[in-house]
């Protein structure tokens, strides 16, 4: 069931999902630059913070990286920690898995076989975490 505003009992405007690296700019040249997701927002030195936010201009949510002056570790804790992008069709996910490729970067294994069962693509970024490319929308 598709709904096109959030439930009455909880009336967000809007959904950040953060997590710390300590690789910053590789994490963002992966999520930015390969997958194409387009940088909404930087910031430097807040409170020993760097941070940039990645996501679909208009969309009401995003992803943030931040970086601590004194480490930010960002290992991803298990295989099946996902981001999961859908697309419109193998058409609309060709370019993305080219460009993963171009970079040497290969698909790996996931912890979860239906993904691949159904056509997934699965890659990791710098500090491991895992984004799925899905050929078609579940829903």
């Amino acid at each position: 069931m598709t709904t096109a505003s959030w439930p009455a009992t909880l009336p967000v405007a809007q959904v950040r999902i953060a997590r710390p690296t300590d690789k910053l700019a590789e994490v963002v040249a992966f999520y930015r630059d390969l997958l194409g997701l387009e940088e909404l927002y930087r910031f430097e030195g807040h409170a020993g913070y760097d941070g940039v936010m990645l996501g679909l201009p208009g969309a009401g949510y995003h992803l943030e990286f931040t970086s601590f002056v004194d480490g930010s570790p960002g290992e991803a804790p298990t295989e099946d920690n996902l981001l999961v992008l859908y697309f419109a069709g193998e058409a609309a996910m060709y370019p993305v898995v080219q460009r993963l490729g171009e970079a040497g970067l290969a698909p790996v294994p996931p912890e979860n076989p239906y993904w691949t069962a159904n056509g997934g693509l699965t890659f990791e970024d710098p500090d491991g975490w895992r984004v799925v490319l899905m050929p078609k929308p579940v829903f």
